[in-house]
């Protein structure tokens, strides 16, 4: 085989027709050598002989699709100034589409002798190659997909792992890979349900940690990315990114969008105790920030490394990812893990980091949905709401301010009325639309719905880490027994809780996001912090529905679509409208007379009746109705004067989740409130 002529600009491996054009960045190697590996496993190297700037690159003629293959860098192995170059190794490309072969967690994967007295100090002489995944030559045809497009304003997001929600269901083919995903069960499932786009755990390459390893367990929700272009092969049935191809135009013909949650802050390389496996051997001081040292990382995400998305050629390598996945993929938008730490500098976090004006300025990806979780565990992590538009934002204030206010938490109705009319203080500003906050009873990472109600603690002794993990406080409430019970009242009362909450997060301003299996009934046996439990514990049991929380689901997921004024793109803040004068927001005791400071401030008040209307500014095209009236009562029943009738209109019980099911129908003007629970009234024409 012969290095001939080649393109720097065609980072990965490039297969036109004829051969393979290679190319990679590395700024501090000295010599870049391609391994070509054939059926049998034989390596053959050749060196890239064309370097421009800091892009090595050569053309392999008479290479196609399926080629195995990978690098080895040649350079200073000098931890001390951040170089740790070691030609033994070899790595992944990181352009790679496709990766053949797991990781198997042997030391020769080590850069360092593991057995050294100063450990990643020492140099490591042994060849990696028998344990490392080869990178793998394709050639994925660009899709034709008909995008849904679907407006923030009408969208309802639903969490979901691709192995968890398929592998036990009965009906279909291919579980636990894309293809069963994208079956006819679970899209008329979503379709039913009302979901508009789906949100997929991480689904770009990752490894398993080798202290999990060593536990014998796996690394179930795949935030250890090793591989920012290919599909992980685990939810591939025959290994061909086609799958996942398939998988988003079908999605997309059933008009739900794809969401993936990426992992961009960092690498699944750990710290300098970590694996040498591609970003580390390749130019380690260029890809990670190093702390003053140059030997030791930067840790802002407690992984052990942090990318440095402050080099070009990394900020590059994240972009071309990201538009890949799109324009090749069928992809809609991307929820960024720890995203503080994707707009951090060397001064921190900042809204005007280069990878936000990247993204903002980019013609491909300022198009697409961009969801951020909001923190990081570095210096001033925390930055709800701080993120430029068009980001939404994870809203963890919403989903602790709904589960204490339903506990019974005292000095918490005034905080439920600012997480459900959009948390306006985080995020009116800079021209944001009300659908910023991304509102969650729950997600992957914690409580499932079920358990938020069955149990008072966490019960993660099966994650190996002597329940020493996971949050400890989950402002959840057992109802009286901790797990599951057999008493018919207690099993109740956390029916209605449920729906309380799930009434509460579709009723509320903002953008939805729906756990899967909440739905469903589905229950984690009290562990929150599943991530390395691939079984029953996350596996959704289809044999087991809870039928009725489902049908109520439904119901109430149609009545936001149904009606616009809960779809809002502006804030309400009882402005009077210049259409009628009206206020767009009227906060109500239960004597129907206007809140009063004491109201707000009473730590004990249990009780929040508001009407609300179409907001103020919006404009004459958009869609209209008159006014809904909410009542959420956590306290004693007791009766509910509701808001004067205008033009001759009447209001009409449409909600009330103290039963599984409504009963609708026109309403007195005092209406008796069930405690614990939430009504939704209507205006609409009498005997309609």
């Amino acid at each position: 085989m012969k290095v001939t002529a080649s393109r720097a600009a065609l980072l990965g491996a490039t297969y036109d027709g004829e051969g393979v054009n290679f190319a990679v960045f590395s700024a501090h190697a000295s010599r870049m050598e391609l391994c070509l590996f054939a059926e049998d496993g034989t390596e053959t190297r050749l060196d890239l002989p064309e370097r421009d700037g800091d892009i090595w690159h050569g053309y392999v003629t008479g290479l196609r699709p399926g080629q195995l293959y990978g690098y080895r860098a040649h350079g200073a192995y000098a931890p001390g100034d951040g170089h740790r170059f070691n030609p033994n190794k070899l790595l992944i490309d990181p352009y790679a589409k496709s990766l053949h072969g797991p990781l198997i967690w042997h030391d020769a994967v080590k850069g360092y002798d593991s057995h050294a007295r100063d450990k990643d100090l020492s140099f490591d002489p042994r060849d990696s190659a028998p344990y490392v995944p080869k990178s793998r030559v394709e050639a994925p045809e660009t899709p034709e997909h008909q995008l849904p497009g679907t407006p923030l304003t009408d969208t309802i997001l639903y969490e979901a792992h691709i192995k968890g929600l398929t592998h036990e269901h009965p009906g279909i083919a291919h579980p636990g890979t894309c293809l069963g995903l994208a079956s006819d069960p679970v899209l008329d499932h979503l379709t039913q349900l009302g979901i508009t786009a789906i949100e997929l755990l991480p689904v770009q390459a990752f490894l398993t940690d080798q202290f999990l390893h060593r536990l014998g367990l796996p690394n179930y929700w795949g935030y250890q990315t090793i591989g920012f272009f290919a599909p992980d092969a685990r939810y591939l049935h025959q290994g061909r990114i086609a799958e996942f191809q398939t998988m988003t135009r079908r999605f997309h013909e059933a008009g739900v969008e794809v969401i993936l949650d990426v992992v961009y802050n960092h690498s699944g390389e750990g710290n300098e105790l970590g694996p040498t496996l591609a970003f580390r051997g390749l130019d380690n001081a260029s890809y990670y920030r190093l702390a003053p040292d140059r030997r030791h990382y930067v840790n802002d995400t407690g992984t052990g490394n942090t990318l440095n998305l402050s080099h070009p050629m990394v900020l590059r390598m994240v972009l071309d990812s990201l538009r890949y996945w799109v324009q090749v993929m069928g992809v809609d938008g991307f929820r960024f893990d720890l995203c503080a730490t994707l707009g951090r500098t060397d001064t921190g976090f900042t809204r005007d980091a280069p990878f936000f004006q990247a993204l903002l300025q980019d013609p491909v990806l300022s198009r697409v949905k961009l969801i951020a979780e909001p923190w990081d565990i570095g210096p001033g992590g925390y930055q709800l709401g701080a993120f430029p538009p068009p980001f939404l934002e994870w809203n963890d204030r919403f989903r602790d301010g709904v589960r204490r206010f339903w506990r019974g938490d005292e000095d918490m109705t005034r905080r439920l009325a600012s997480r459900i009319t959009g948390s306006a203080r985080q995020f009116d500003h800079s021209g944001r639309a009300a659908t910023s906050s991304v509102n969650f009873l729950t997600a992957h990472d914690g409580f499932t719905l079920t358990d938020t109600v069955s149990y008072a603690h966490k019960h993660n002794a099966a994650n190996g880490e002597h329940n020493r993990d996971g949050h400890g406080e989950n402002h959840s409430d057992n109802m009286g027994v901790e797990g599951p019970t057999d008493d018919p009242n207690i099993t109740a009362a956390r029916a209605r809780r449920r729906r309380n909450m799930m009434a509460t997060l579709l009723l509320s301003q903002g953008t939805p996001m729906i756990l899967a299996g909440d739905e469903l009934g589905h229950s984690q046996g009290g562990n929150n912090n599943a991530y390395n439990q691939d079984n029953e514990t996350t596996w959704i049991d289809w044999s087991a529905i809870d039928t009725d929380f489902l049908a109520f689901t439904k119901q109430v997921i149609a009545f936001r679509k149904a009606h616009p004024i809960l779809r809002q793109k502006r804030f309400l803040h009882a402005r009077e409208r210049t259409s009628d004068g009206m206020p767009d927001l009227f906060w109500r005791r239960a004597d129907g007379a206007p809140m009063q400071d004491v109201d707000w401030t009473d730590p004990k008040a249990d009780l929040l009746c508001f009407e609300m209307r179409m907001a103020h500014g919006t404009p004459a095209y958009a869609e209209r109705e008159d006014a809904i009236f909410l009542v959420f009562n956590r306290g004693a029943a007791c009766d509910v004067t509701l808001p004067e009738r205008t033009n001759g209109k009447a209001w009409h019980l449409t909600l009330d989740t103290s039963q599984p099911s409504t009963t609708t129908g026109q309403a007195e003007a005092t209406h008796a409130c069930p405690g614990d629970a939430v009504l939704a009234f209507i205006l609409k024409p009498p005997g309609r």
